[in-house]
């Protein structure tokens, strides 16, 4: 595929390229978007699924920069 670059001027600076749209036009085919549960095969895996999602809100570790060293 084949980017679309732009130029754009920029602060401090003359002209920079600039990336354009990186995605391909159209509908997505096959499954709908949002249909997990048919996506996955086996209940293991529909569990792993939900449980590394919530892991997000729920987990003691947090990520990254959300990191606290006092739980709130």
């Amino acid at each position: 595929m084949k980017y679309k670059v732009e130029e754009k001027s920029a602060p401090g600076r003359e002209k920079v390229e600039v990336l354009g749209e990186t995605f391909e036009k159209g509908k997505p085919e096959g499954e709908e978007p949002g249909k997990w549960r048919q996506k996955l095969e086996s209940r293991e895996e529909k569990l792993k699924y939900l449980q590394n999602g919530e892991r997000y809100w729920y987990a003691k570790e947090g990520f990254g920069s959300e990191k606290r060293k006092n739980p709130a």
